[in-house]
């Protein structure tokens, strides 16, 4: 495995994290554990850190591929990056304020889009 495959590779990684983690947290945690406020909050509250690391690692590794492909002149890239910026103020502040569920629809939503993004600018 090249340098890039593991920037790569971890690039996807921490996308899996974060786009996988909100389809477990939808379609298996919530529904389980409705009703039961103060697990609900534990879980989401332990995912919100683990995505905010997930994002860090997304932003270091895709700016470095994005460098070294030359693609930062790319439109796409620019779309991109809005989505991912507006989901990180999303996820701060639906830490902040968890009742707001209509945020998790939104982050879900923009987090799909930026993966289909991400494979318009696969090299």
């Amino acid at each position: 495995m090249t340098g890039w495959e593991a920037i790569r590779w971890l690039h996807l990684l921490a996308m899996a994290f974060f786009v996988g983690g909100q389809l477990f947290l939808a379609a298996c945690v919530v529904p389980v554990v409705r009703g039961d406020r103060p697990r609900i909050q534990a879980v989401a509250r332990r995912f919100g850190w683990g995505t905010l690391l997930a994002l860090a690692v997304l932003l270091a590794t895709g700016s470095a591929m994005a460098s070294h492909f030359g693609d930062w002149s790319r439109g796409t890239l620019h779309v991109k990056l809005a989505l991912v910026a507006l989901i990180g103020v999303l996820v701060v502040v639906h830490m902040r304020r968890p009742g707001d569920h209509w945020m998790e629809g939104l982050i879900f939503v923009a987090s799909l889009a930026v993966v289909w993004l991400g494979v318009a600018l696969a090299h």
